[in-house]
């Protein structure tokens, strides 16, 4: 099940792309497959990773891969392991919900992700989220489950914060809704229940066959239904306050302060030769007159 939608990118091949909470690899496993792409995986849960693995694996064994360039590690989204402006396109899908310091998790990939790049986020959209909630006290008390249910104009804002600009914004899962509400309802564990696996059965007929009844009908439900909320943005080209401002952070300061003094020094110099040469033009022009010039 992948919820971002690579087509409303401009990704060009050679493409750099970070999978924040990748999971078991779906949308590593989907970047994968365009044109030469270098596709990273990262997850704090070391089981996950290793599902991702198998599945990239498995890519790579089928050929269905664009010939490119994949890896996954273990890490925590708060401090991502790469220096800044590394990534063409970062994607982080269902885990802002998780995550006790969002903001941070915000500027971590906006960090990583180059001038002009692409940020892909998706939450779970608030009122299906809610009714969740309101069915069961598990779904929402579970140590590692969702801590925050957004508004669509909370995340937009949160995001945008962080140097980003929003553009495109749609749902997704809206036959995925249903079936959440059914496990809250049944009770979270009770997975073998006859409803939650009949359910369970149609969505992964679903994901694998994808007839075309039932992707109208998600097409269709979507904007109403939808269970997750998608945010396409961009991050801001840097346009710099000083000419010699140090888009690599403050560990070269004391050079750049340096080179700040030397030029105000030399537009210093400037100003004064430029203010000598226009007294000497007085001078001249007194003495043409006949007047006395000390």
């Amino acid at each position: 099940m992948v919820t971002v939608d690579f087509g409303r990118l401009d990704l060009t091949p050679g493409s750099r792309v970070l999978d924040i909470g990748c999971g078991n690899g779906r949308h590593v496993a989907a970047a994968y497959r365009r044109p030469r792409t270098r596709v990273v995986g990262v997850d704090l849960v070391f089981q996950e990773l290793v599902t991702a693995k198998d599945r990239l694996e498995l890519h790579d064994r089928l050929g269905e891969h664009g010939g490119g360039q994949w890896s996954v590690c273990q890490a925590d989204g708060l401090h991502l392991p790469f220096g800044a402006e590394r990534f063409d396109l970062v994607v982080c899908s269902e885990v802002l919900e998780h995550v006790p310091d969002p903001g941070q998790a915000v500027a971590e990939a906006a960090r990583v992700l180059k001038s002009g790049g692409h940020l892909v986020v998706s939450v779970p959209r608030r009122w299906p989220e809610r009714i969740c909630w309101a069915l069961s006290r598990e779904y929402a008390t579970t140590e590692g489950g969702h801590v925050r249910i957004f508004r669509r104009t909370e995340l937009v804002a949160l995001l945008e914060h962080g140097g980003l600009t929003a553009g495109c914004v749609h749902y997704a899962h809206s036959l995925h809704a249903p079936f959440w509400w059914l496990k809250c309802l049944i009770g979270l564990k009770r997975e073998n229940a006859w409803p939650v696996r009949l359910y369970h059965r149609f969505l992964a007929w679903d994901i694998l066959r994808k007839p075309r009844l039932t992707r109208f009908l998600e097409r269709l439900l979507n904007p109403v239904l939808g269970k997750s909320l998608v945010v396409y943005l961009r991050k801001n080209r840097r346009v710099s306050a000083h000419p010699l401002e140090n888009p690599e952070g403050p560990h070269k300061r004391e050079s750049l302060e340096q080179a700040r003094a030397k030029g105000q020094a030399a537009d210093l110099v400037r100003r004064l030769a430029s203010l000598s040469g226009v007294r000497e033009d007085i001078v001249e022009n007194e003495k043409a007159a006949g007047h006395h010039v000390r």
